[in-house]
């Protein structure tokens, strides 16, 4: 119960503040696994799981710790869950970036908004022009709707604090060094397929909270379920296609087209019906953000809940049957007989 009510503090944490100006422990983790790269790089898988291992491993062992520590301390739980869930949420920053590369481009200011999109994606932003800029805006928070609110909440659910910090570890560490360069083709590869795996079930059910709130958006959930059945595996993503497909769905829009990631060009395939996003679309798709991890949260508590009530009637039944099986006649000697519970 503890960790449900944890989870809903951190979203209302991250709404009200946002992430953490100074000592933000996501950026502590980054600093970490760069020295750690540095001091046994190699352009082999190998050495690209050793480094994916080490740099999740540990700081899923402290939260298991932590976690393990906090059994019986309700209190302590819930503080450990609402920080941890606050520190690895992204969805105010995204929210708020978004929002501001928009205001940007209605006051007619190109190379601000160019400067802002590299808080949101990786694309070259220099000879983007106000509709590319916008399209780029609404793909990556669509995208990011997933791995910066719901795939947090839902790993928080089933996992708990190892959960939340297992899960930001794996999509920090991703960022950092699984993209398709020539440094990291084959060292980066044991973390991107982490992180794939990770993603999975959050993506696929980031869709579909898309479509159950796409009429906060003047959309329905019948576009926003066709268009992800229909364009959500064209992408070269097996996770941000989805996500992408759906939204473009639930906004009346088409999304894909040609993205540049410094030398690197990609032919990135049409995903929706409609026409291209305009600059009121980008607002729409940060309601739409808002509105999906309103919806995420309520279901992560729900499932942190069953899961808990899951274990307690467990505990209960294994308490039971130990009494009965551990009881001795009157007035003799006994010990668990073998094969019992112990």
């Amino acid at each position: 119960m503890a960790t449900a009510a944890g989870l809903v503090a951190g979203v209302l944490l991250d709404r009200r503040f946002g992430d953490p100006r100074r000592w933000h422990p996501v950026a502590g983790f980054g600093r970490a696994a760069a020295a750690l790269e540095r001091r046994w790089y190699a352009p082999t898988r190998s050495a690209g799981l050793r480094h994916t291992a080490a740099a999740v491993g540990a700081p899923v062992a402290v939260a298991a710790l932590a976690q393990r520590l906090t059994r019986d301390r309700p209190a302590a739980r819930f503080a450990l869950t609402a920080v941890a869930t606050w520190a690895v949420l992204g969805g105010a920053s995204l929210r708020r970036e978004a929002a501001a590369l928009a205001a940007s481009l209605a006051a007619d200011d190109l190379p601000a908004a160019r400067r802002r999109l590299p808080n949101l994606c990786g694309r070259d932003p220099s000879a983007l022009g106000a509709g590319e800029l916008t399209r780029a805006t609404v793909e990556s928070v669509a995208e990011n709707t997933s791995d910066a609110v719901v795939a947090p909440l839902w790993w928080g659910a089933v996992a708990g604090l190892p959960g939340l910090v297992g899960y930001r570890a794996v999509n920090t560490l991703d960022a950092m060094v699984g993209h398709r360069s020539p440094r990291y083709a084959r060292f980066g590869t044991p973390a991107a397929r982490l992180d794939d795996a990770a993603n999975l079930v959050p993506a696929r059910l980031t869709a579909a909270l898309t479509a159950v709130v796409a009429p906060t958006v003047d959309g329905t959930a019948r576009s926003a379920v066709r268009a992800w059945w229909r364009y959500g595996s064209r992408h070269p993503s097996p996770n941000a296609g989805r996500c992408e497909a759906a939204a473009a769905g639930a906004l009346g829009v088409r999304l894909g087209g040609r993205n540049v990631y410094g030398e690197r060009v990609e032919e990135r395939p049409v995903l929706g019906d409609g026409p291209p996003p305009r600059l009121r679309d980008v607002g729409r798709m940060v309601r739409l953000c808002a509105a999906v991890e309103g919806a995420a949260t309520v279901l992560a508590a729900g499932v942190a809940v069953t899961i808990a009530v899951a274990a307690t009637r467990t505990g209960g039944t294994v308490r039971s049957r130990e009494g009965i099986s551990w009881q001795s006649p009157p007035g003799q000697g006994g010990s668990p007989r073998s094969g019992d519970p112990a």
